[in-house]
């Protein structure tokens, strides 16, 4: 055996086919290196965090305009209620630039985007805020109908209890993945 032979020679033993069963191993969050891949591991990778980034932002720069249907035709409605909220300030605390990234950001690393629905006494949408995918179980109830569990920290704004608070679907702008 020469010296090429001894420096290429393959190791049998530790040659395993990590294609078989790989899908598996993939949707329960681990990879060929046994390290487990989450969201926040995967935005540490420069490429991930640059596609996140660019997508994101491309998409919250887009005109978001609310259109109504008339009998002529459907138009522009600047007079809509919902208009000034999703096309200048979704919240008091956000622009609608920074609240559709973010919302583009949970898509597109968790596969689904939450917002709460913040109602007057009149029923009226006064603001929308994000909520963390990470924290959100939706589910059905008893009689079929859908409610969404969000589990709430300690270092969450407006809450010094961890806990979780229950959603009415009418209270939850819900995009996913689909």
């Amino acid at each position: 055996m020469n010296i090429l032979d001894r420096i290429f020679k393959k190791e049998k033993s530790k040659v395993t086919n990590r294609t078989n069963g790989s899908q598996y191993s993939f949707f329960m969050g681990n990879s060929s290196s046994n390290k487990r891949v989450t969201e926040r591991t995967a935005m540490q990778m420069t490429a991930v965090y640059s596609c996140v980034r660019i997508l994101s932002e491309a998409i919250a720069s887009l005109p978001l305009h609310v259109y109504e249907y008339t009998e002529s035709g459907s138009k522009k409605s600047i007079k809509h209620p919902l208009y000034k909220l999703l096309h200048d300030e979704p919240n008091v605390e956000m622009t609608s630039f920074i609240f559709r990234e973010t919302l583009m950001t949970h898509l597109l690393l968790w596969g689904n985007a939450y917002a709460q629905i913040i109602r007057n006494g009149k029923g009226e949408i006064m603001a929308l805020y994000p909520l963390m995918p990470d924290r959100m179980k939706v589910d059905r109830d008893k009689t079929g109908n859908l409610y969404y569990e969000y589990l709430v920290s300690d270092g969450d704004m407006n809450g010094n209890k961890s806990g979780k608070v229950i959603l009415n679907s009418s209270d939850v702008l819900h995009i996913h993945q689909g």
